[in-house]
């Protein structure tokens, strides 16, 4: 594959375009979010919590790609707005699980409207918002592949 000088212009640049969109997009949630009382990143804790509860933090961590570290002050936040329980798993001591409380299970029928408000913000109807994150959870999958590969070789090349 050719390059050219063009290339190297800023609006080329994928890791530009997808800055940009992550940061507009994630603006663009704020108002809507905060009508629920939550954070973006707090959304994402409770999607995944309305998918499954209880749930242990490593899976949750697992489910959003997170560290704990940065998971962990989410947690004590909305278990802080009284939303979540953090406990120990019965069936493993070691493992901290989160469940929803009444009112975190509550919140999820005033997050309902969240999608379509949102879908509606941006311009989008339900198949381009559905194509739109099939791509990018495609450049998800190629990225953290990579990644793996590269830490792979990396680890390969650090044993030699």
């Amino acid at each position: 594959m050719g390059t050219t000088e063009n290339d190297l212009l800023l609006e080329r640049q994928l890791c530009f375009g997808l800055s940009v969109a992550s940061r507009s997009v994630i603006a663009a949630y704020k108002p809507v979010l905060s009508a629920l009382g939550l954070t973006h990143p707090q959304y994402l804790v409770m999607l995944a919590l309305w998918e499954q509860a209880p749930r242990k933090v490593k899976d949750i961590g697992s489910a959003l790609l997170l560290e704990s570290a940065t998971l962990s002050p989410l947690l004590k936040r909305l278990e802080a707005l009284g939303l979540i329980t953090r406990g120990r798993d019965a069936s493993d001591e070691r493992a901290l699980a989160i469940d929803l409380t009444p009112a975190g299970r509550a919140l999820r029928d005033q997050a309902l409207s969240v999608p379509g408000t949102m879908m509606a913000r941006l311009g989008l109807d339900r198949d381009g918002a559905m194509a739109l994150h099939s791509s990018m959870m495609a450049l998800i999958e190629a990225a953290t592949h990579n990644l793996e590969i590269a830490d792979t070789s990396t680890a390969a090349v650090a044993d030699n």
